[in-house]
């Protein structure tokens, strides 16, 4: 997810305008939880500040990764602080409560969900309605079934975490899985809605899948000759400026500002005090605190992190000539998005040159910046 998450941890990244991690917490606590435990590492000091000693009314505890190295070790870590059958939810993923409330039903459990490409995941096998076998991201999926980070263990889970480390290095959380399948049964449970957020287009998926039903309220500041089309969030301290045209799903956050003439069309968020100037355009896009796109400039398809500045006329392309799936660098390696819409992704605090044109697929790190006038093809 970087460079994005230069800024924040993942599990803090805001899709529809809340924390991943919060909507994980809240689809936990409407399907029955009675305490929440985070696992914390990298940027721990957040999620701790945002959760608190209590979360909606329920107690919350914490737990250090200090080295982190799988999601084993992740269990590991929290082990001392588990005294009976419990559920473990990843904190990057979207989970629907229907689903977990079924997921803790039936538990022993494992949530699983069906895709097109199993090999990013970890792969469940079922057999008379029990999982089998389960396997981390293999070249060969012996299923469909992917494995949804979503369990319900008993407290002997905790006897099985003595793994050794994957061919990744990683204490992975499968192979405990393995183990513990020797001496209980474990059912499969699919849940219908379910999105691993593990990459900066699957941002502008959750965006799409949890504000497609947000209840339109507009109690920001709102010029008369502006037009608000469908289920559109204005929050109280927000001003859309005359002439912006708005057609939902949107969310504009407190502090920030809309127009004049502007168009943002959805699925697209707009944090806390951002600006959005003249006759800007923006679509289908996370625009984080603090960024400005001034003015005459248009963003499609794209994730821009806080602090940003785009100077005027920055236009960003979306589309391959080619029609093709638009690429992004994931860990070094050019991966296809899956999309034939997919825009930039750029860092906090990057500065664009006026003028300037973005390709379909680049990524601008931490701090970058541009001339006037350049076209950027290719990462910096």
């Amino acid at each position: 997810m970087g460079p994005v998450t230069a800024q924040l941890p993942k599990p803090m990244l805001p899709v529809g305008g809340t924390p991943i991690a919060a909507r994980v917490a809240e689809s936990a606590l409407e399907a029955g939880s009675d305490e929440l435990l985070f696992v914390t590492g990298y940027m721990g000091e957040t999620i701790r500040d945002y959760f608190g000693d209590e979360y909606r009314g329920v107690p919350v505890k914490y737990a250090t990764q200090d080295s982190p190295s799988g999601t084993a070790d992740a269990l590991r870590a929290v082990s001392d602080l588990i005294d009976d059958r419990f559920a473990l939810l990843n904190g990057d993923n979207v989970y629907d409560p229907a689903g977990l409330r079924s997921l803790f039903s039936n538990g022993p459990s494992i949530g699983v969900h069906e895709v097109d490409d199993p090999t990013s995941y970890g792969v469940v096998s079922v057999e008379d309605g029990q999982v089998v076998d389960i396997v981390e991201k293999p070249d060969d999926p012996p299923s469909s079934l992917a494995n949804a980070g979503a369990y319900v263990f008993p407290y002997e889970v905790t006897n099985y975490l003595d793994v050794s480390q994957s061919e990744r290095g990683e204490y992975e959380l499968t192979d405990v899985v393995a183990r513990l399948l020797e001496e209980y049964r474990l059912a499969p449970v699919e849940l219908d809605r379910w999105l691993d957020v593990g990459r900066p287009w699957e941002l502008l998926e959750a965006n799409s899948l949890l504000m497609a039903d947000q209840p339109r309220a507009l109690d920001g500041e709102i010029h008369p000759s502006a037009t608000i089309r469908g289920n559109v969030v204005v929050e109280a301290g927000a001003t859309i400026e005359p002439g912006v045209t708005i057609e939902g799903p949107v969310l504009v956050r407190a502090g920030s500002t809309v127009g004049p003439n502007a168009y943002v069309r959805g699925s697209t968020t707009i944090g806390e005090d951002v600006r959005i100037g003249h006759s800007v355009e923006i679509k289908n896009s996370q625009i984080m605190s603090g960024t400005n796109v001034p003015h005459l400039s248009y963003v499609g398809d794209s994730v821009l992190s806080g602090d940003v500045n785009f100077g005027a006329g920055t236009v960003v392309a979306n589309v391959r000539h080619d029609d093709e799936p638009v690429e992004l660098t994931v860990k070094g390696d050019r991966v296809s998005t899956g999309r034939r819409k997919f825009g930039v992704v750029v860092g906090p605090g990057v500065k664009t040159g006026i003028g300037t044109e973005l390709c379909p697929g680049v990524t601008l790190s931490t701090g970058a910046t541009t001339e006037p006038g350049e076209t950027v093809f290719r990462d910096r």
